[in-house]
């Protein structure tokens, strides 16, 4: 006669498994992500990172450098006397990047800073020297429009743009910011952010203003 079977054994619980292979996977494609980077989008890369640590049911508020940067200097426009419609604050895949038109900086024609661009400068380096800034680099880049200038002090507009790069970078330092954290360029109107022209190659005037501008790249 054959012996009756005892009921099964009583399965293990298994529930940890799940998290497990939920927390492998997302960590799978957060390094694929990373590989098929071939330059580091910092600002997305903080988005992820802040993306995984809410899936892995971390507490503390993820941190994102690059974000709490852009926010404070946002304040810091905010409380300076300067025209928000002359000035904008974004990313790029290295850093936080600040565009000033150049008539906020600059009279037209001259790359001697106005006081109110020494003000704004000021309170940007006191940022760049509170931790974790105090390790960024600062890339200040001139740009102009199109129309050609010929002076005995700028013959052409790579001198203009690299001239007001330089005066910028020249403040900073005078402001404590060390000299091998900066770096100056002049691009003339090789980048523009808008047509400088028509399709007619009539000039449009607020293009062009937006165009001449100092760009202001803060990047660990």
């Amino acid at each position: 006669m054959a012996k009756r079977r005892g009921p099964p054994p009583a399965a293990e619980e298994e529930d940890w498994l799940t998290t497990y292979a939920d927390a492998i996977t997302l960590l799978m494609a957060f390094f694929v992500m990373l590989v098929s980077f071939s330059k580091v989008d910092l600002p997305a890369f903080e988005e992820a990172m802040a993306g995984i640590k809410n899936e892995l049911g971390r507490e503390e508020a993820p941190k994102r450098p690059m974000f709490t940067l852009a926010q404070n200097l946002n304040s810091i426009l905010e409380e300076v006397q300067i025209d928000q419609d002359e000035v904008q604050t974004g990313f790029d895949s290295a850093g936080v990047v600040i565009d000033f038109e150049s008539g906020s900086f600059f009279k037209p024609g001259s790359a001697e800073l106005l006081p109110a661009a020494k003000k704004i400068l000021v309170e940007i380096a006191y940022e760049l020297s509170q931790p974790p800034y105090d390790l960024y680099f600062v890339d200040v880049e001139g740009h102009t429009d199109d129309a050609p200038i010929n002076t005995p002090q700028f013959p052409s507009n790579w001198e203009l743009s690299t001239a007001r790069a330089t005066g910028v970078v020249r403040f900073l330092i005078e402001a404590d910011v060390q000299p091998e954290r900066l770096k100056a360029s002049g691009y003339a109107d090789v980048k523009p952010k808008l047509p400088n022209t028509d399709l007619f190659g009539e000039p449009l005037p607020e293009n062009r203003k937006k165009n001449r501008r100092i760009s202001i790249r803060l990047h660990p």
